[in-house]
Parts: C-alpha cells; sequence; structure tokens
C-alpha cells in the first residue's frame, strides 16, 4: 500500500469521525430542545423517537446533566425522564406564586408517606398501618395534586384498589426515583420521627418500578367507571 492510499484511508476516517461527533452534537441540541420546551419530565423514549436516528440517549442525557450541572438550572432526571428545574441553591431567590397551593394536613402527609413507602397499598392496609380511618378527601387532595395514583386491583376479596405514586410525586419533591426516599436516619435527623420509636421499627425499601405485582390485576374501564373516573360508556366526566 502506498504512501498515498494510506493518507486517503487516514483521511476517510477522519471525515466519518467528524461526521459521528457532529451527528451527535445535533442529538444533543434536539435533546436540550424537547426538555426545554416542555413543561413535563421528557422520557427517554419520547427523545429516541425524535432523533434522525439510533442513539445511546442515556448517555447523551448524562452529558447533558454534566454540562448543566454548575448553572442556574439544571438538568435532571425523574424517573426515566429528563427536566429544566431551578438549581436548589437558588430556589429562595424565585417569586412563589401567589395561588400556591395550600400545605398538606398531617393526615395527607401521613397517607403519602405510606403510599410512597409501602406501595402497592391499599386504603385497609393505610388505615392499619395508620391506627385511624383515611377519609376520601384526604386520598382526594392527594389525587388532585397527581402525586398518587390509582394502579390496578388486589388479587383478593373485594378486589381492593391499589394505590402508587406518580412522577409528579418525584418531580416535586426532586427525586430521581423511589430509593432517594429518605431512610430512616435521615427522618430522624430531620426531626420527623420520634426519638421513642419502637426498638424494631424499621422502613420498608420501596419497589423500583411501577409494573404490577404478582397480585395485581391492570384497572380496567369498567374499574374506571366503578370509581368515578368515567362517565358510564367510557367517557371522562365533565
Amino acid at each position: 500500500m502506498t504512501d498515498l492510499e494510506d493518507e486517503r484511508i487516514d483521511s476517510a476516517m477522519m471525515d466519518d469521525s467528524d461526521d459521528e461527533v457532529r451527528a451527535e452534537s445535533e442529538a444533543e441540541r434536539i435533546a436540550e430542545a424537547l426538555v426545554f420546551a416542555s413543561a413535563q419530565p421528557v422520557s427517554e423514549s419520547f427523545i429516541a423517537e425524535r432523533l434522525p436516528r439510533a442513539f445511546n440517549v442515556r448517555a447523551i442525557m448524562l452529558r447533558l446533566k454534566e454540562q448543566y450541572a454548575h448553572r442556574g438550572v439544571n438538568l435532571v432526571q425523574v424517573d426515566d425522564a429528563w427536566a429544566f428545574r431551578t438549581a436548589a441553591d437558588l430556589s429562595f431567590v424565585i417569586r412563589r406564586d401567589e395561588n400556591e397551593a395550600k400545605k398538606l394536613s398531617r393526615a395527607a402527609l401521613e397517607v403519602l408517606a405510606i403510599i410512597a413507602y409501602h406501595q402497592p397499598v391499599t386504603r385497609a392496609e393505610i388505615e392499619d398501618i395508620r391506627g385511624v380511618q383515611t377519609s376520601r378527601g384526604t386520598l382526594d387532595v392527594l389525587m388532585e395534586a397527581g402525586w398518587v395514583r390509582f394502579r390496578g386491583r388486589r388479587r383478593t376479596p373485594g378486589r381492593p384498589v391499589t394505590l402508587g405514586t406518580t412522577r409528579d410525586f418525584l418531580d416535586h419533591f426532586g427525586l430521581e426515583e423511589l430509593r432517594d426516599l429518605p431512610g430512616l436516619e435521615e427522618l430522624k435527623g430531620a426531626g420527623l420521627l420520634s426519638g421513642r420509636i419502637p426498638a424494631n421499627f424499621n422502613i420498608p425499601s420501596p419497589m423500583m418500578n411501577d409494573e404490577l405485582t404478582e397480585d395485581e390485576d391492570p384497572i380496567t374501564q369498567l374499574d374506571l367507571e366503578e370509581l368515578g373516573l368515567l362517565a358510564p360508556g367510557g367517557g371522562s366526566e365533565d
């Protein structure tokens, strides 16, 4: 092989490398624009569908996350989705909406915590843990906030509905995934647990995905009608 042929091969390889770099740079720009334009966290699958060809979306997003790590806005992961959020140390300079939702009641906070750590969980199981009845209004508040959802129906007599948290719950509380929920020592340090808790007290490890468990059936249209989420015939209630 002549020197001239070697030079042509090297030049072709350099051109291919440059093309790849430009393609990845353009993919980053597209992903950045998609997340910036959305008010809600954007899933990796949504981003992948809009790229010109197959890329490792997780790698792209992690590079962007690093680029924004020390800026006024950060790129944060929320489950399998991504969103731009104000840097945590600058949140105090952002003017709060005058119509900000009222703080949750103690009962609502307790119910939300139980659902987060024990999901999938039924209303009866929540009441058993709390030792008191849970009003429908408390669950309604959490549903309206978008933090709690119906997951499925338990395969037990009466087929009770199971409850779980949502992606909006993770986003609001700054969690990438459920495993980021505070543990026992963190809750003690924050003063959220009494110092006189039982010796055998423990906090369960939350489940890591939204897939139905072996003892859950999916919610059907008839279930939604029964729960008052759909009008008979499948139309949404006004």
